[in-house]
C-alpha cells in the first residue's frame, strides 16, 4: 500500500466502515497484508508458448448476436472474414439469455418509424440518438425474419441457430481465445492480438477493419448472466484512442434473493424458453428505482420498480420518471404482439412470481443500460473515431433507446441491426484499403504487455483485487445513489488499484492470465465511471445525484465522451444530444 498521510488514512477508514459488507470488509481490511501478495507458482512457462498470424479483411470480435450479423453481412458484401470469441458461438455474453427480440412492422403497428423514435426520444429524456433508434425501426423485421429462417426461433438454445449461416459461408471461427489488444499503425486499424485458453498459443491477426461485438461488461455482480464481459472491447480501443461514453449510467435488472444466480426477465421468468418476438411497447424502465427505494427505507420490505407487484411505493422523490410513461404494464401482450404473455398475478401478489421473496436493484452491477455505453460513433456506419474500427451491439455507445430501458426486445434486435450495418461498411472500407503493416517491435510489445502476469515471480492474484474491487464499487450508495464526496473516497481506492495494484497482478495458468486481463479492465472501467459520474452534476434516467437530484436541461443535454489524453491521463468531453462529433461543439 502506498503511503498516506492521517487524514488520508482516516478518509479510506471511514470508507471502509461505510461499505459494509463481508467482502468488501474482508478484502478492504487486508490491504496490505503479505498474503495478498505471493510468489507466482506457474503453470505455463511463458518461453513455451508459439504463435500463430492470420489476415482478414474484417476482423469481427465476439460472437453473439451483434457479432454474427457483422459477419455474415460483411461476407455477403464481397469481404474476407475471420470471427474470435472468447467464448463460444451464441452461447456466451448475454446473447443467450436474451428471449425477447423487436420487431417493428410497418404493416401492423400504429406508430410511424418517426413516431416512434419520437416517443422513445420523451421516454428517455432526450438521452437517445434519434439516427440509431429509426435505424432500429426501419431493419428490425428483416434481421428477425434472418434469424427465422435459420431456425432461431425453435430452440432456447442458439449456438446451432447461429452456426448455420456461419457454416454456409465457411466463415473462420476461432473460439476461446482472448483478445487483449488491438492493434493500430499509421493512424488506424491494423489488427489484434490475444492468447488461447485451451493452448499454449498466442494469436496475432492483421486485418483492414476490426468490429468490436465484445458486449457491454460489469464487475463480475452475482445475480446477472455478465460475469464473462468486462468491457475488454471498450478498454481494448480507448488505449489505442478511440472515443468512450455513457460510463455514468446505470443498469438497473433486480435480482432474487432466493437463488440469486438465477436469470430474472423482469416477469419473474426464467430463461429456459424460446425467443419471441416483440412489437411497439415503449416503458421507462430498468433505472434506479429500486435503489432508491432500498437507500430511503433500508431495504426492508419487498421492493421492484413501478408497476411491479401491488404494493406501494410510499417513498417520496427519487429518479424522475415521465408522466407519459407512469403508469404500470398491463397483464398480456399488447395488439399485435407476439410476446409471451405475463405469468398470472394473485391479489395481494409482493414479488413476482418465482423470486421468492424480495428482489433488489444492482444485479448487473458495473453495467449500463444496454446501447448507452461504449464506443462513440461519428456516423450512422457505427464507425469510431479510428479509422477501420467499427463496433456494434453493447460495444457500441449508439444510445439507441437511451439512458433508460425504454423499448422490449430492442437489445436483442439492436445487436443484430448494428451488427448487419457495421459488417456492411466495415467490408466497404476494407475494399479501398491496403494491407496491414504491423512492425516487428509492436508485435514484441504486445507480447511483453499480453504475457507480463505470466512473467512475474510474485504479485497480487486477479481475483483478491477483483474482490477488492467489488467492495468499492458495489455498494448501493457508490454505483447508484451517488454522492461527491463518497465517489471521491471510492476514487482514491480505484486510483490505489490502479497505480499500485494493477502492474503488479499475477497469473500462474492461462486461465489467471485472462482473469488479470479482465481486472485490468474493470478497474480501467471503474474509474471512467466514477469520473464521468462526478462530472454530471445533475440527475437523469439511470443516473441519480443525491446532492443533484434534478435534470439540468440548461448545462446537461449532452452526452458525456471519455478519451486517452496525449500525456496518459484520461479526458473528457461533453458532445451535445443528436449532434454527431465532427458536429459537435466540445466543452
Amino acid at each position: 500500500m502506498s503511503n498516506s498521510n492521517k487524514n488520508d488514512h482516516m478518509t479510506r477508514r471511514q470508507f471502509t466502515i461505510l461499505t459494509g459488507g463481508t467482502l468488501g470488509l474482508a478484502a478492504i481490511g487486508s490491504w496490505g497484508l503479505a498474503s495478498a501478495f505471493k510468489e507466482n507458482k506457474r503453470e505455463v512457462e511463458p518461453d513455451d508458448i508459439s504463435y500463430q498470424e492470420n489476415e482478414a479483411d474484417v476482423l469481427v470480435i465476439g460472437s453473439g448476436m451483434a457479432g454474427l450479423f457483422a459477419a455474415v453481412k460483411a461476407h455477403d458484401a464481397g469481404a474476407k472474414v475471420m470471427m474470435v470469441s472468447k467464448g463460444r458461438l451464441g452461447s456466451s455474453g448475454l446473447t443467450p439469455f436474451a428471449k425477447g427480440i423487436f420487431a417493428y412492422d410497418a404493416k401492423t403497428e400504429k406508430l410511424s418509424p418517426e413516431e416512434f423514435t419520437e416517443m422513445v426520444s420523451r421516454s428517455a429524456l432526450g438521452t437517445n440518438n434519434p439516427v440509431y433508434t429509426q435505424q432500429l425501426a426501419e431493419h428490425s423485421l428483416a434481421r428477425v425474419n434472418e434469424l427465422r429462417e435459420w431456425g432461431f426461433f425453435e430452440s432456447n438454445l442458439y449456438n446451432k441457430a447461429f452456426n448455420k449461416p456461419i457454416t454456409e459461408r465457411n466463415i473462420p471461427l476461432v473460439e476461446r481465445v482472448v483478445i487483449t489488444h488491438l492493434i493500430k499503425e499509421n493512424g488506424k486499424i491494423a489488427g489484434a492480438a490475444g492468447f488461447s485458453l485451451d493452448n499454449q498459443k498466442i494469436h496475432f491477426l492483421k486485418a483492414k477493419a476490426v468490429i468490436l461485438c465484445t458486449g457491454a461488461g460489469g464487475f463480475k455482480p452475482n445475480g446477472f448472466p455478465v460475469c464473462d464481459l468486462t468491457h475488454d472491447g471498450t478498454i481494448m480501443a480507448y488505449k489505442i484512442g478511440a472515443k468512450v461514453t455513457g460510463k455514468e449510467w446505470n443498469d438497473g435488472h433486480p435480482g432474487k434473493a432466493k437463488n440469486p444466480a438465477a436469470c430474472y426477465d423482469g416477469w419473474g421468468d426464467m430463461f429456459d424458453q424460446k425467443p419471441s418476438t416483440t412489437s411497439v411497447e415503449i416503458r421507462h424502465d430498468l433505472g434506479v428505482d429500486m435503489n432508491y427505494m432500498a437507500y430511503r427505507n433500508g431495504g426492508s420490505g419487498q421492493m421492484g420498480p413501478p408497476g411491479m407487484g401491488n404494493q406501494k411505493n410510499e417513498v417520496k422523490g427519487g429518479p424522475y420518471r415521465p408522466e407519459e410513461f407512469s403508469e404500470r404494464r398491463p397483464d398480456g401482450p399488447q395488439p399485435g404482439s407476439n410476446e409471451r404473455k405475463r405469468p398470472p398475478r394473485k391479489k395481494g401478489d409482493g414479488a413476482p412470481p418465482g423470486m421468492g421473496g424480495a428482489i433488489v436493484g444492482g444485479s448487473s452491477a458495473g453495467m449500463a443500460i444496454h446501447k448507452s455505453e461504449g464506443l462513440v460513433p461519428i456516423n450512422d456506419q457505427c464507425e469510431s473515431n479510428i479509422p477501420g474500427l467499427y463496433a456494434a451491439g453493447d460495444a457500441l455507445g449508439s444510445y439507441m433507446a437511451g439512458a433508460i430501458y425504454t423499448q422490449i426486445g430492442s437489445s436483442l434486435a439492436g445487436s443484430a441491426v448494428q451488427g448487419g450495418v457495421a459488417g456492411e461498411a466495415a467490408a466497404k472500407y476494407s475494399k479501398s484499403s491496403e494491407k496491414p503493416s504491423v512492425s516487428k517491435s509492436t508485435w514484441a510489445t504486445i507480447e511483453a504487455e499480453m504475457l507480463a502476469p505470466l512473467k512475474r515471480d510474485a504479485g497480487y492474484s486477479p481475483a483478491w483485487v477483483t474482490q477488492t474491487l467489488q467492495g468499492i464499487m458495489i455498494p448501493n450508495f457508490i454505483l447508484y445513489i451517488k454522492k461527491e464526496n463518497l465517489m471521491k473516497g471510492a476514487l482514491a481506492y480505484i486510483e490505489e488499484l490502479r497505480d499500485h495494484h494493477m502492474p503488479m497482478l499475477r497469473a500462474a495458468n492461462l486461465h489467471e492470465l485472462r482473469l488479470a486481463h479482465e481486472t485490468t479492465n474493470m478497474i480501467v472501467s471503474a474509474e471512467m465511471k466514477l469520473k464521468a459520474s462526478l462530472m454530471r452534476t445533475e440527475s437523469r434516467c439511470s443516473h441519480y445525484r443525491l446532492d443533484y437530484p434534478e435534470m439540468d436541461d440548461e448545462n446537461w443535454q449532452a452526452w458525456i465522451n471519455i478519451y486517452k489524453g496525449e500525456d496518459g491521463t484520461m479526458q473528457f468531453e461533453k458532445q451535445p444530444f443528436g449532434q454527431w462529433p465532427n458536429e459537435a461543439v466540445f466543452t
